[in-house]
């Protein structure tokens, strides 16, 4: 399959509308957050909104094991230490 078929295959028409002052979308079924998931992240990628649950902790995050490339934060200087006095 075809990486535009296969994308096209992932996509229906969503319902856009307003309710006051907010913009919602109508998320049809297939696509809809499992039970539980109250918060979304929302980014834009280009012209595109893209919504992620929000986790209610860190924990996927920190049992993921994530690893940054060797180059990460190189560029960025140190700050100088503060000198502070101790109650």
């Amino acid at each position: 399959m075809a990486k535009k078929e296969k994308f096209m295959s992932n996509q229906r028409i969503a319902r856009v509308g307003k309710n006051n002052r907010a913009q919602i979308v109508t998320i049809p079924l297939e696509f809809r957050f499992p039970e539980g998931i109250s918060e979304v992240f929302i980014r834009k990628v280009g012209d595109e909104v893209v919504l992620s649950p929000r986790p209610k902790d860190w924990s996927g995050f920190l049992t993921a094991q994530a690893r940054v490339s060797d180059d990460f934060m190189q560029d960025i200087e140190d700050l100088p230490l503060q000198e502070r006095e101790l109650p």
